[in-house]
């Protein structure tokens, strides 16, 4: 069961501005290899925070509204959303170590 939830820019809003979570979005591609190889990095740390954070994915080849509004020019990139504003971002397929001190240091 995937405890990452997948959002669109139709659903960016309700799932990621309006969360009462902070909000951890992955932007990521189909194509990209390190977004693919963080895949499973991220189901295991929805996991081990469900009901902390929430952890969303946003496929920027199908959903570029939201990837154009918060400039990303390089993928996998991570942003931290807490109470509908963008926070601090980190770049790269991180190991689990370093994804997990971000997000402790942003809740």
């Amino acid at each position: 069961m995937h405890k990452t939830v997948h959002i669109t820019d139709d659903n960016f809003e309700e799932e990621v501005l309006k969360s009462e979570l902070p909000v951890l979005v992955d932007f990521w591609a189909e194509w990209c290899g390190p977004c693919r190889a963080l895949g499973p990095t991220l189901e295991e740390i929805a996991a081990e925070y469900e009901g902390r954070i929430k952890i969303a994915k946003l496929n920027v080849d199908e959903n570029p509204k939201q990837a154009q509004a918060f400039g990303i020019r390089a993928i996998p990139t991570m942003i931290m959303f807490r109470e509908g504003s963008p926070g601090e971002r980190i770049m790269g397929a991180l190991p689990k170590k370093n994804i997990t001190d971000f997000i402790e240091g942003a809740l």
